[in-house]
């Protein structure tokens, strides 16, 4: 049963498996928590660890108050305020497409606090795929109601694809996600690159090798070699958690094992 958790300007909605040291798992646009759907509760039998599963603000079933803006920035803020919440003081980080972005940041500014990155599919300094993004960006809000069943042709190829999709029905649906569209900013993440390096946290890069946003030769590759981190590639294309869950498992499985020893 999914659970809710208040902060000063929003409300953090997310799904629990296992217990051990926590791995929060991050999902991206145009997603929600049921990104993980088929990954967190295979994760969480592995071994000793707290999967936490979060819809970011502004996604999914998660609420921000007013007009506060939903960027990766305030993500990055949101997610550490969620941990302080669940009494998480260190996390590894698992992040997908520009949540992704709200991991680097949380990297850069305070370090200490994750464990480890992985990234799957994600964005890379200024390079977040917003050419994707910008139909819905410029979509009318008057005609929010018609954005899902576009979405969900483009998009939606799978039925798991489908379903996580379905949070964006309706008129409120659609205007969430243009709203979630139109505060993504790339600069976040433009000139973070020499922070990343410094932090040295142990990282790995995933991505479906026939990922056709966010390419391998001109965002995985350099992304890895600024983390430090392997590049594994996977059998699927940008939905890798939907694509194929067995190899994202197994993966995390065997990086979150090689880790070393939580500090006290």
């Amino acid at each position: 049963m999914a659970k809710a958790v208040p902060l000063k300007d929003a409300t953090v909605v997310f799904d629990e498996f296992g217990g051990g040291a926590p791995v929060l798992l991050l999902h991206g646009f145009p997603a929600t928590r049921q990104l993980w759907a088929r990954v967190a509760p295979s994760l969480a039998e592995a071994g000793q660890v707290r999967v936490l599963v979060p819809d970011l603000v502004g996604y999914g079933a998660s609420e921000a108050q007013g007009e506060v803006q939903v960027d990766m920035a305030s993500q990055a803020r949101w997610m550490f305020q969620f941990l302080d919440a669940l009494g998480v003081a260190r996390a590894a980080v698992v992040a997908h497409d520009v949540g992704s972005a709200a991991a680097q940041i949380m990297l850069s500014i305070t370090p200490e606090r994750v464990r480890a990155l992985v990234v799957l599919d994600g964005v890379h300094g200024g390079e977040w795929a917003m050419g994707a993004v910008e139909g819905i960006k410029a979509w009318d809000a008057a005609d929010a109601s018609r954005l899902f069943p576009v979405l969900a042709r483009r998009l939606g190829r799978s039925e798991p694809l489908r379903e996580m999709l379905r949070a964006y029905e309706g008129e409120r649906g659609g205007l969430r996600l243009i709203r979630a569209a139109r505060d993504l900013d790339p600069r976040q993440t433009e000139h973070i690159g020499r922070a990343l390096r410094a932090a040295g946290v142990p990282a790995l890069v995933l991505w479906g090798e026939g990922d056709t946003f966010l390419p391998v030769e001109t965002v995985a590759r350099p992304l890895a070699e600024i983390l430090g981190a392997r590049l594994a590639l996977l059998p699927g294309g940008h939905f890798t958690p939907l694509d194929c869950p067995e190899a994202v498992v197994a993966e995390l499985r065997s990086f979150l094992a090689g880790l070393p020893p939580d500090r006290p």
